[in-house]
């Protein structure tokens, strides 16, 4: 298990942050590492439930705690009828560790997830996952790739498309453009630039941003719910 949070009451919601955000770090979920705070995870299932996604296409995969994470959660909706089937495609450039770990943990794993080795920017890929993904079917799609503005514009403009009205686009990590929120000068930046600029074009503008979806008080991705369409869950 990774370290406990200090989080002392004589201390700042920022130094809480600041300690959350180093624990998540070494953070695992059956074994895989986890990188996302248990606050957004706990959004997340709200997100899927309301929103009855059937398929999460994930961009950025990085060691494959997430898509089994987010799997997971579809199997459980599914034991409850939410859903009648179920699949998340998740991307990213390298995914020797991804394959890895999750046949580590769950040698069945190929049934229910399906790994794309791809670079987000390669304007094909849209059509490439398009091909995998049943038609009129609900998805979700979360976005957490390199938080640049280049790779957070590309996944917004090729992958918006598969979110139907009601349906929920999750850009990661916009907590990358608040300089109180960085823990180092060599982060990237531009992921909420990127959100803004797309929010205001012809697509982007069917997108509600949600800040109230930051639900638990501190949140890896600020500005980063996006909902088509103006229909609350």
């Amino acid at each position: 298990m990774p370290s406990a949070v200090e989080a002392p009451l004589s201390g700042t919601l920022l130094d809480y942050w600041r300690h959350r955000l180093r624990q998540h770090l070494h953070d695992t979920y059956a074994g895989v590492s986890l990188m996302k705070f248990p606050e957004d995870l706990r959004t997340y299932e709200h997100l899927l439930w309301a929103s009855r996604a059937s398929v999460v296409i994930e961009i950025g995969t990085l060691k494959g705690g997430s898509a089994l994470w987010f799997r997971d959660r579809l199997r459980a909706m599914a034991s409850y009828g939410r859903v009648s089937s179920y699949h998340v495609i998740s991307i990213d450039r390298e995914l020797d560790d991804a394959r890895a770990g999750l046949e580590r943990t769950d040698p069945s794993w190929r049934e229910t997830i399906t790994l794309i080795e791809a670079d987000v920017c390669d304007p094909s890929l849209p059509e490439r996952v398009e091909g995998l993904v049943p038609p009129d079917t609900d998805c979700m799609v979360v976005e957490d790739s390199a938080h640049v503005y280049e790779t957070t514009t590309a996944a917004l403009e090729g992958f918006a498309r598969f979110v139907r009205a009601g349906g929920f686009f999750v850009v990661e990590d916009g907590c990358v453009d608040i300089d109180e929120l960085r823990l180092r000068d060599s982060w990237p930046r531009g992921v909420q630039p990127a959100v803004r600029d797309w929010l205001g074009g012809e697509v982007g503008r069917e997108f509600t941003l949600r800040r109230d979806l930051e639900l638990y008080g501190v949140s890896c991705h600020p500005c980063g719910f996006l909902q088509r369409g103006n229909a609350h869950p």
